[in-house]
């Protein structure tokens, strides 16, 4: 029988917690007003579970980042439940308009304004390829800049201490170490597969793709890149995912390094306690595969 690929754990922060997504579970853990851990897991309902086609390179990253928006979501506002004391979840009309929301709000953002930035010089750069990188620089700019912005809000600081804490659980857990504060602690807060990084290689991917693409009207040029943001994420996943395969290469380190670096602003050092949550919701995630692969 053909040996099962080890799984690859990934998650995100939330309110007072840590999301992990395993093979076929989603946890999640946060620690509560009382102090107490609140442990909560779902079944992973993916076509990457039940369809060889979602698993095919360039088509994978697209589903696994819808099914990051969706669980993301959701988990995030549980998480606030949890801290409210409130048993009641949304919809998933509710989950639907939140999504449909923050997609527009971020497509106004990296896609409408730096076009639309660009597009006033027109007159004086001629050149579509100078103004569609220009382009992409702002986006870049815009990225870094809001990171950066609301890493002083006091509250967002806490919340890539967990952040930190993530990574630093899934590095010992990769290493094979046991799941304690001391064991973990020594680990970075970077990882090569965080969410952060994929978020600065579709800047980087779509810089590169954009610039070739001639300008024609509003309508027309915000509407082919609208068209062209899923091929962006999935070359961007898929570039991803070898960086983090082959990270002793000099090359992919070389891939990789850009979005380590970025998390010196989306990661902070945890404390104890932070760990604690993180190492619970790997463990909800570990325990929830084994159920569910004994039970398939």
């Amino acid at each position: 029988m053909k040996q099962q690929q080890p799984a690859l754990y990934g998650g995100q922060a939330v309110i007072e917690g840590v999301m992990i997504r395993g093979r076929r579970t989603v946890a999640l853990a946060c620690r509560k007003p009382n102090g107490d851990i609140y442990r909560y897991r779902e079944a992973l309902r993916s076509p990457l579970v039940r369809s060889r086609m979602a698993r095919l390179p360039f088509v994978r990253g697209v589903v696994v980042l819808w099914e990051s928006l969706d669980y993301g979501i959701r988990m995030l506002m549980r998480s606030a439940e949890v801290q409210l004391d409130q048993e009641e979840q949304l919809g998933k009309g509710g989950n639907t308009l939140i999504m449909g929301v923050a997609l527009g709000a971020a497509l106004l953002v990296f896609i409408g304004v730096p076009y639309l930035a660009t597009s006033l010089a027109r007159a004086v750069i001629p050149s579509s390829v100078v103004l569609n990188v220009t382009e992409g620089l702002i986006r870049l700019g815009l990225l870094v800049g809001y990171l950066v912005a609301i890493s002083f809000l006091p509250d967002v600081r806490r919340v890539f201490a967990y952040h930190g804490a993530e990574h630093m659980t899934i590095h010992a857990f990769e290493h094979g170490d046991p799941l304690t504060p001391d064991r973990i602690e020594p680990y970075p807060t970077a990882h090569p597969r965080c969410g952060t990084a994929f978020l600065l290689l579709v800047v980087v991917v779509s810089i590169v793709i954009f610039a070739f693409v001639p300008r024609v009207n509003l309508l027309v040029d915000l509407l082919v890149r609208l068209a062209l943001v899923i091929p962006v994420a999935s070359i961007s996943y898929e570039a991803l995912r070898l960086g983090a395969a082959h990270e002793r290469s000099p090359l992919m380190r070389l891939l990789v390094a850009p979005g380590l670096l970025l998390q010196r602003i989306t990661t902070r050092r945890p404390d104890a306690r932070m760990i604690e949550v993180a190492v619970a919701s790997l463990e909800e995630a570990i325990a929830g595969d084994r159920e569910a692969e004994a039970a398939a």
